[in-house]
């Protein structure tokens, strides 16, 4: 949405940046009315938000089944990646480790809550998503082959989500050149969805580095990503 992102309170005068709270009420005095004070209306889709997988920790260090587990970081992270915006203040943000690892929590805490029972690897891995710093994600060849399928489509979503904000990005900044990426793209996640995530992991791994290289492009002016993007989609076919 575009939207004035500097307010000022109607009842006390109060000034703050919506960029920043994500939110209409005052800060000070809890009033929801207020007025955008610049003469633009700025393209924004971020909001501010955390990751406190505590819950799914506490529930690990209590003995909980590891079932229990997997659901309660599936909740939290389902949570966090829902709405999940790419674009600050018209600027658009890179695809970030801490999203993509929240997402491939979200999508293999629901497999492994579904199953009955959860091999060493499965578990290992779970607990390498849950305990380590969620900015870190686990290698392509980390991934045990059950749950290979939970990356694949938790990457799919990702980028799919990413793609959608470039997309809205693209409406205030055109590039034509930009659909030599952006069609390759759509025709792989096409693919990964259709094919219920049961991709390599180093796909997966590939299409986002592609958007990060398409993001470099758009905001950082940088002209060969363009083509390192196209080259590492053609890579797949």
């Amino acid at each position: 949405m575009k939207i004035r992102g500097q307010r000022e309170c109607k009842d006390c005068g109060t000034r703050w940046a919506y960029y920043e709270t994500g939110n209409v009420e005052c800060p000070s005095c809890g009033s929801v009315r207020s007025i955008g004070v610049e003469e633009e209306r700025t393209l924004h889709t971020a909001s501010p938000r955390t990751l406190d997988l505590t819950p799914a920790r506490d529930a690990l260090a209590d003995d909980e089944p590891l079932r229990r587990v997997a659901e309660a970081a599936a909740e939290i992270t389902q949570e966090f990646t829902r709405g999940y915006g790419f674009i600050d203040a018209g600027e658009l943000q890179p695809l970030s480790d801490r999203y993509l690892a929240a997402m491939e929590l979200r999508h293999a805490g629901s497999d492994l809550a579904r199953r009955r029972a959860i091999d060493e690897a499965e578990e290992y891995y779970l607990l390498s998503l849950l305990q380590g710093d969620v900015g870190e994600r686990p290698a392509p060849d980390e991934v045990p082959d059950s749950l290979q399928e939970a990356r694949g489509l938790a990457y799919a979503t990702a980028v799919d989500e990413y793609r959608s904000d470039v997309r809205r990005y693209l409406d205030e900044h055109p590039d034509p050149a930009v659909d030599d990426v952006l069609g390759p793209l759509d025709t792989h996640l096409r693919r990964t969805r259709a094919l219920d995530g049961a991709v390599p992991p180093s796909d997966s791994e590939t299409l986002v580095t592609a958007v990060r290289d398409l993001r470099r492009y758009l905001a950082e002016d940088e002209e060969t990503a363009l083509a390192t993007a196209t080259d590492r989609l053609e890579g797949l076919a």
